[in-house]
């Protein structure tokens, strides 16, 4: 590891327990920051409006000052009661197509990200997984700590272990068998994260209006990687909030993540010839293995601040 890496897991990796609630609430009040909460969301009734709920009630409701401003729900097209459930909870639902709905949307999480920008003001945006279960508060509030009392910090990413049924830490296979590995050998400043393409990071707005988007799963690669070589190193951060349960993805949604990921450092790599962006994967018929091919995302949403919607809003 680098030394410069080794210098800031000192300096920039922290655990949520190191900033109490009291502390980020008299931060905020005085500095007069705003913090908005999106959840994007594809058929996630089952754990959404639990999300929500104990947002909710630990960091917006009997505070002094709510340390959260703005709790939104993208849907993304959900076939069952994602939206209902999120409403009823206490979040605004927000329809991914509603937002800048001159341009179709493309399907894959990243947009849904790419446009919350647009339906969110608050100075901090906080990007949470709706599939979380077990969730705690302290998934919020310990990564838009450091947002709050360190200035020169612009991009928090969560870390914690991520256990695969009763084992623990086997979780984030994409992360170990690509990402990481990736990360190492092409941007070896960012082997010091834990959970590089976890989904809970809080990002100054600032910043994210910078950023282009992949619109899919790429997208956590592509903004941490993009957000190094927009702020540097010292501008990222990391913190310990405990243990993520969720719901796992089966093999082959894993091999479809892996390629988009892939694809995405491939771009940023170089912009010249690539290989097709698409990807081949085998499911057993009744006649024998059936080939399926789907296609990689490889599309990218701009930096918002490009917008001509977003900038008319800014000057508003």
């Amino acid at each position: 590891m680098l030394e410069e890496v080794e210098r800031w897991l000192a300096d920039r990796s922290w655990s949520a327990a190191d900033r109490p609630l009291g502390q980020l609430l008299d931060r905020k009040r005085a500095a007069g920051t705003t913090v908005s909460v999106v959840l994007p969301a594809l058929d996630e009734e089952a754990t959404v409006g639990a999300i929500v709920e104990v947002i909710r009630r630990d960091l917006i409701e009997g505070l002094p000052v709510p340390l959260v401003d703005e709790l939104v729900v993208v849907d993304s097209g959900s076939a069952d009661r994602t939206a209902e459930v999120a409403a009823e909870a206490g979040a605004r639902v927000v329809r991914r197509d509603a937002i800048l709905p001159r341009l179709p949307a493309l399907p894959g999480k990243g947009e849904v990200l790419w446009r919350s920008l647009l339906a969110t003001t608050g100075d901090v945006v906080c990007f949470v997984d709706a599939d979380l279960r077990d969730f705690s508060a302290s998934f919020v509030s310990g990564i838009v700590g450091p947002l709050l009392t360190e200035p020169d910090v612009q991009f928090v990413k969560a870390m914690y272990d991520r256990p695969l049924g009763d084992a623990p830490g086997q979780g984030g296979r994409v992360t170990e068998l690509v990402a990481r590995p990736l990360l190492n050998l092409h941007w070896p400043l960012l082997a010091g994260f834990v959970q590089p393409l976890g989904g809970e990071y809080a990002v100054r707005r600032s910043l994210l209006e910078r950023l282009p988007f992949p619109v899919g799963y790429g997208v956590e690669l592509g903004l941490l990687v993009d957000a190094l070589h927009t702020v540097g190193l010292d501008a990222l951060a990391q913190v310990d909030v405990g243990v993520r349960v969720h719901r796992h993805q089966d093999g082959q949604a894993l091999g479809r993540m892996a390629a988009a990921i892939y694809r995405t450092a491939q771009l940023r790599l170089s912009r010249g010839h690539l290989v097709r962006p698409e990807l081949t994967q085998f499911e057993r018929g009744p006649d024998g293995f059936v080939p399926r091919t789907y296609a990689v995302d490889t599309e990218e949403r701009p930096p918002m601040r490009g917008i001509p919607e977003y900038a008319v809003r800014r000057v508003a």
